[in-house]
């Protein structure tokens, strides 16, 4: 028959099993290779997707800090007016947020920030304990722009010291003095010491202590005293000027005179004051008692030399 059948051979068979398990092989390593890029992928989703975020949380926090740093330097130079603090101060805000800013992403990237949290307070400790004093002047620079018991260009008294505020310093409290010195006090000391401000109010007392003899006239004294008050256009009528018998001393009876007057006028009206008084007691023949030393030389006799004569 011409469509006869032809029998298999042995060599034939093989080469047909062979070609089919070569093609299984490779469909098994295209879907192989197909499931491992899938698994590779889903894999390094959550890592892009976490670096993406960390980097949008460096960009954002930078932005951030750059405004803060803008915006803490113009509070400052406006409280200050101190174009060296405010940009020290703007610049430590600045790096405090960035720093703020990598912890954060860091850990967002799945980075164990507690080590780096720990190292950094370490490193704080150590140098807060080296850099103790300043730190206190520093709470305390702090502590003065908060409750703001002074201003700059105002007059103060601190302790001993007074003077007027020149510059209120990261550390230090600048003063100038009447007779034009600077005298340089530590925050720290600044805020344990007493603070007199002559500023806080609009007026201010000035206490005079008139010195005048037993055998003057009280009234009289006290009329020519409120004369020359009312002669100086820069004392105050109200509140009215206060004076009256303060003291009966050993050698006098001490008037204690009190008139008011604006703040910037005092140191002025006080010294003009006194000279004033001084004349209008002379011309009235009002007595200022003062002291007086009555010195004595006694002049010593030698003893005279007696002869012996054996």
């Amino acid at each position: 028959m011409a469509n006869e059948i032809q029998p298999l051979t042995s060599g034939h068979t093989s080469d047909v099993i062979a070609s089919d398990i070569g093609q299984k092989i490779e469909v098994a390593k295209q879907f192989l290779e197909k499931d491992q890029l899938i698994g590779l992928v889903n894999a390094a989703i959550p890592y892009i997707t976490n670096f993406i975020i960390a980097l949008i949380i460096f960009y954002i926090g930078k932005k951030i800090a750059k405004w803060l740093s803008k915006f803490t330097a113009r509070m400052v130079s406006n409280s200050l007016k101190d174009d060296m603090l405010s940009s020290f101060f703007g610049s430590l805000a600045q790096f405090a947020f960035l720093l703020f800013t990598a912890i954060a992403a860091l850990s967002q990237l799945g980075v164990n920030t507690s080590s780096l949290v720990a190292l950094i307070g370490a490193a704080g400790l150590a140098i807060g304990l080296s850099l103790q004093n300043s730190l206190q002047n520093f709470a305390a620079g702090v502590m003065i722009l908060i409750f703001k018991p002074f201003k700059k260009d105002q007059t103060i008294l601190i302790g001993s010291n007074e003077g007027v505020v020149t510059r209120i310093g990261i550390l230090m409290l600048e003063l100038r003095t009447n007779d034009n010195r600077v005298i340089l006090i530590p925050n720290n000391k600044v805020m344990s010491d007493s603070i007199t401000n002559f500023h806080q109010n609009p007026t201010r007392r000035i206490d005079l202590v008139l010195d005048i003899a037993y055998s003057a006239d009280i009234k009289k004294a006290k009329e020519v005293i409120k004369d020359v008050f009312s002669a100086d256009e820069r004392i105050l009528t109200d509140p009215e000027p206060s004076i009256m018998v303060g003291a009966w001393c050993a050698s006098s009876i001490q008037i204690w005179a009190r008139p008011w007057v604006k703040v910037a006028d005092a140191a002025a009206v006080r010294g003009d004051l006194l000279e004033r008084l001084k004349y209008a007691f002379d011309e009235n023949g009002i007595e200022i008692p003062f002291n007086q030393i009555d010195v004595r030389i006694k002049e010593q006799v030698a003893p005279k030399s007696s002869t012996y004569q054996s």
